[in-house]
């Protein structure tokens, strides 16, 4: 269905978020007893979530990044279902990059259980290029979501982290509430669960 949206029908849509972090290799923490969520990014016709589907199409605009394009590629993923033998479409599929797709998830992060999805898949992301993390950092719209991913950076210190100049980054000011019964991050000034709260050595480990 995407392929046919961006490929034939000319539609400026994305796959994004957690579904292009699913379709670069890294596993999908899902919710149990729900239908599996698809997340497209972009423009769509009208139509197309009247559509019987067995999955359930979410829909986002790209105000995020704005008009930034960063991020957005054409996939080398093979997006056939396993039991294909043709591939009868010959076009790769675009969507997010892990960096841009890891800030699109940030962005609809709205409860505890989010959180505990995503700190296990911010766990696999190893291999993130700083470089274009910098850039997606700079031109995103969100002072949550830049907060949110510095949470999450430095509390699973990957290589990448040491890389990335905080300095460079607009955070905003003042604390933001995130999630009813939080505490507030002492780094970052957003409210997390109290779990995502670091020691001070663990704040200590980060700072040094």
């Amino acid at each position: 269905m995407l392929l046919s949206l961006q490929r034939v029908l000319k539609h400026d849509v994305h796959l994004g978020g957690v579904s292009a972090l699913d379709l670069a290799g890294y596993y999908h923490y899902l919710g149990l007893g729900g239908p599996q969520r698809v997340h497209f990014y972009g423009t769509v016709p009208a139509w197309l979530n009247r559509l019987p589907t067995p999955t359930e199409i979410v829909t986002h605009r790209r105000s995020l990044f704005g008009d930034d394009p960063t991020g957005i590629a054409d996939s080398d993923r093979d997006v056939r279902a396993p039991r294909e033998a043709v591939n009868v479409w010959r076009w790769p599929i675009r969507a997010s990059s892990p960096e841009r797709a890891i800030l699109e998830a940030l962005d609809g992060l709205r409860n505890q259980f989010g959180f505990d999805n995503l700190d296990k898949m911010f766990g696999s992301l190893t291999a993130m290029r700083p470089r274009e993390l910098m850039t997606l950092l700079t031109v995103c719209r969100s002072i949550k979501v830049r907060r949110l991913f510095f949470v999450f950076a430095d509390r699973h210190r990957h290589p990448w982290r040491k890389h990335l100049d905080t300095s460079a980054i607009d955070f905003g000011s003042g604390p933001r509430a995130l999630v009813d019964g939080g505490r507030i991050h002492p780094t970052y000034r957003i409210y997390v669960p109290g779990r995502f709260v670091p020691t001070e050595k663990e704040k200590a480990a980060v700072d040094g």
